[in-house]
């Protein structure tokens, strides 16, 4: 795998991930790489810096693994640093949702709906919800909303 930084005319700069120099040349070529800020198809390399690892890191040991819950909230959790400033505006804004909500995991439904039905008390919460669960909240007058931004899974 590959890294490349690119960017379009309207100089708007990403990183993405190829094969190999020649996949990125073939989807280049055939426009498949495209902008994600602006959608255009004339994409190029960018100048960028070649990620090393240095002898020193290389020959410290691996940190310890923190032991995680079932349902660690999102903000326990390292955020990568913005690269532009709509991912900074994201980025403040997850923050915002983590500091001032309690994170209820998958269960936001139901726990959603129990403060609508007056089970509980009101509280900002947030957290994850299947398709038909979200629209059926919204079907029955739940006030709820898709946040821009996913909670941050260890995957394989």
């Amino acid at each position: 795998m590959i890294r490349y930084t690119l960017r379009c005319p309207d100089d708007h700069r990403f990183e993405s991930w190829f094969a190999s120099a020649e996949a990125f040349e073939t989807l280049q070529a055939s426009g498949m790489v495209a902008c994600p800020d602006c959608g255009s198809a004339q994409v190029e390399k960018s100048l960028m810096t070649p990620g090393v690892r240095t002898a020193r890191k290389a020959a410290a040991p691996p940190a310890p693994a923190e032991e995680k819950t079932a349902q660690t909230a999102p903000a326990e959790r390292p955020l990568a640093a913005p690269s532009s400033e709509l991912e900074a505006k994201l980025a403040e804004l997850r923050r915002h949702v983590e500091k001032t909500s309690d994170y209820v995991g998958l269960g936001f439904a139901a726990e959603a709906r129990r403060m609508h039905d007056g089970e509980i008390p009101h509280r900002s919460i947030y957290g994850e919800a299947k398709p038909d669960e979200a629209r059926k909240l919204i079907e029955d007058g739940v006030p709820v909303a898709p946040l821009p931004f996913r909670p941050t899974r260890k995957s394989n």
